[in-house]
């Protein structure tokens, strides 16, 4: 049986419901695939990357760990042995003052990292280098292509097959997670072929409690403007009605798609304190990550209260900007 050239998922004609499924076994892409790339319609197929490291980690062959600005924090979660080229996507996305020098350098790893670049897909931003890094540093002719959801992995492919492959066989991608269902090798010459795989789940990312509509907000396609909110006075902050803070005082810095309203309010509010509740106090140049929506950076926050849906996580990490 062939496999769908969009998603990697094995053709099958005989259950709609399953991954892989298409009316002519002769087409290319599987139905779920060709609605994505023709008509933007998602659905949603829940396959978690993770499996597929454990045959990675049998090869020595070079992988590149993609990651961006609200992934970051799953750096850890990965464990393989092999040589790492860490690739930091989406620069379009980043606010124009961060460094990308001083970025890499506050982004720390366990594993065998052999590289670090800062690229963007969309611009063509740094995908030369990249490439000259990946010739030099491969073992083999293949290449693995791992990292969390919706980090750009099969758009950066997408980049190397047009820009040094034949331009064709191109990669299914969409702002959704969970887009690759299965291996996909893209062979972009005869010295280089790039491996996709299905992108490893991020436990308790809003993601994956997020309806379509909430996507579109949370996922953001332009640069990010950060929001600073200076607290003098408690005061309660609502998130586009997916997440409520309560703050004494300090200031906070917004990082996340500008696409969500981000409200403030002096007086007491009952709203959404029926959600998960998270406390902090004495917060000073760290990092509360809330998974899959961004980061918000603080500076002498003080009793710092965070409610969320009890399926979305939580983190307090070292500030990477």
């Amino acid at each position: 049986m062939s496999k769908c050239l969009g998603c990697g998922a094995l053709l099958q004609d005989k259950n709609e419901n399953e991954i892989g499924y298409t009316l002519d076994l002769s087409k290319k892409l599987c139905k779920r695939c060709f609605e994505i790339q023709n008509y933007n319609i998602y659905k949603k197929a829940d396959i978690d990357g993770k499996k597929y490291l454990r045959e990675i980690d049998k090869t020595n062959d070079l992988v590149l760990l993609v990651t961006d600005l609200f992934n970051v924090h799953t750096i850890k979660e990965i464990n393989i042995s092999n040589p790492v080229i860490l690739v930091f996507t989406k620069r379009d996305l980043l606010p124009r003052g961060i460094y990308e020098n001083k970025l890499l350098s506050k982004i720390t790893s366990h594993l065998n990292i052999v590289g670090k670049i800062v690229v963007s897909s969309l611009n063509n931003y740094q995908i030369d280098d990249l490439y000259n890094l990946i010739m030099n540093k491969k073992k083999s002719n293949y290449v693995y292509v791992i990292g969390s959801t919706s980090t750009g992995k099969s758009t950066l492919i997408n980049k190397f097959i047009y820009n040094y492959g034949s331009r064709d066989n191109k990669i299914t991608t969409s702002p959704n997670p969970s887009t690759t269902l299965d291996l996909i090798e893209s062979k972009i010459n005869d010295n280089l072929i790039l491996i996709d795989t299905p992108g490893v789940l991020d436990e308790g990312s809003i993601l994956s409690v997020a309806s379509k509509e909430e996507l579109k907000k949370i996922v953001p396609k332009k640069e990010i403007r950060p929001v600073v909110i200076q607290v003098k006075n408690k005061q309660t902050i609502i998130i586009d009605n997916l997440i409520r803070i309560d703050v004494k005082k300090g200031i906070l810095v917004f990082y996340m798609a500008n696409t969500l309203k981000i409200n403030r309010y002096y007086n007491e509010k009952e709203t959404l304190k029926n959600l998960k509740k998270y406390h902090f106090n004495n917060l000073n140049n760290e990092d509360i990550v809330i998974k899959g929506l961004g980061f918000i950076k603080t500076k002498n926050v003080v009793d710092f209260d965070i409610y969320v849906n009890e399926n979305v996580k939580i983190l307090l990490e070292q500030s990477i900007i």
